[in-house]
């Protein structure tokens, strides 16, 4: 009989074949290429993050955006460097915080930035996850357009419009794929366990989950709060990436953005938000050239739409994706079946 091979030990060795090929593309690729290979892990980690409300709860929200907006500027905000706060009129750390002449490191920094995206999702998740389909999703788009409305209205803390700039450059290709491994594992922990199979079992029918003990509220809302965390984390990943902010960089598009690259590769799949995202940032700075050749700006959001509208004719379970049938399908069709053969024996 053979052992089977945990599947621990499996994420143990993608995780060392992953950083090797890190090393390498580090030493090999040129700093152009890096940034982008970057932004794919940053995009993935989003992307990840959302599959776990949006794929394997069942959700839909549309303020992931809100919450890497949160986690950008709390991280931005402790680690900007003290003698820069008053040439950019940036306010000094409490001393709750640390005190007018700290500044955080930018571990610790990702982390609280993460940790206060999830507090913000616990406070309006409790509220606005009690609603269903399309109204979740309006209000979820009316949290991000508050957190965007208060990053352009608190201009003694975010400098407004104007955004924040020089920023220290923190985020390299290891910070950034050792979270999104993090990420990857956490997420998969969780659809593997308990709390995963009641997050399914509501996601295929909630009616039917609840009349088997299933407390809907608590499942949804512990979701929401860890796809929060992690989109906080990539919203600091941003922020220390690019040096510079502004509050409409975390607006419609970026959410749009993210929700398409998980629609294309596959929700409730552990590898299609990945997929997802490479994918459309290689279309993307692929087309980039090409759209400023052509003078034709709007043409990557524009194919970016054409291609979800394939997508979700053809292949409506995403790139990676099969095709997943409920139990309210399968009951459906057996009661089809059973009408059928009816029909001819009468």
């Amino acid at each position: 009989m053979k052992r089977r091979i945990p599947q621990e030990l499996w994420f143990v060795v993608g995780g060392l074949v992953l950083f090797g090929a890190l090393f390498v593309a580090e030493k090999t690729l040129n700093r152009y290429l890096l940034h982008i290979l970057i932004l794919m892990g940053i995009y993935s980690i989003a992307t990840v993050s959302l599959n776990l409300t949006n794929g394997y709860t069942g959700l839909f929200s549309l303020g992931h955006a809100a919450f890497m907006a949160i986690g950008a500027y709390t991280s931005t905000l402790l680690t900007f460097p003290v003698p820069l706060r008053e040439a950019y009129d940036l306010p000094r750390l409490p001393w709750f915080l640390g005190g007018p002449d700290a500044a955080w490191s930018f571990f610790p920094a990702l982390l609280a930035g993460g940790a206060l995206a999830s507090c913000a999702a616990l406070l309006i998740g409790a509220p606005v996850l009690r609603l269903r389909g399309h109204y979740l999703s309006v209000a979820s788009l009316g949290f991000m357009v508050i957190v965007v409305t208060f990053a352009k209205t608190l201009k003694g803390i975010t400098r407004g419009p104007m955004g924040i700039s020089a920023i220290p450059l923190y985020t390299n290709v290891y910070w950034t794929f050792l979270w999104l491994f993090i990420t990857m594992y956490v997420v998969w922990r969780i659809v593997n366990s308990r709390f995963g199979r009641a997050l399914m079992a509501l996601r295929e029918d909630e009616t039917a989950a609840q009349v088997l003990g299933i407390y809907p509220m608590k499942y949804k809302l512990f979701a929401f709060v860890v796809g929060a965390f992690f989109a906080g984390v990539a919203g600091g990943l941003y922020a220390h990436l690019t040096k510079a902010i502004r509050p409409f960089e975390f607006s419609f598009t970026l959410t749009f953005q993210i929700v398409v690259m998980l629609i294309v590769g596959g929700m409730g799949t552990m590898s299609g938000p990945v997929v997802g995202a490479v994918l459309l940032l290689a279309l993307r700075y692929a087309l980039k050239p090409l759209e400023e050749h052509l003078k034709l700006y709007g043409l990557i959001e524009l194919v970016y739409a054409l291609l979800l509208i394939v997508i979700m004719l053809w292949k409506p379970e995403g790139l990676v994706g099969r095709k997943r049938v409920s139990a309210r399908g399968r009951q459906e069709r057996k009661e089809e079946g059973e009408w059928a053969r009816f029909s001819i024996l009468r």
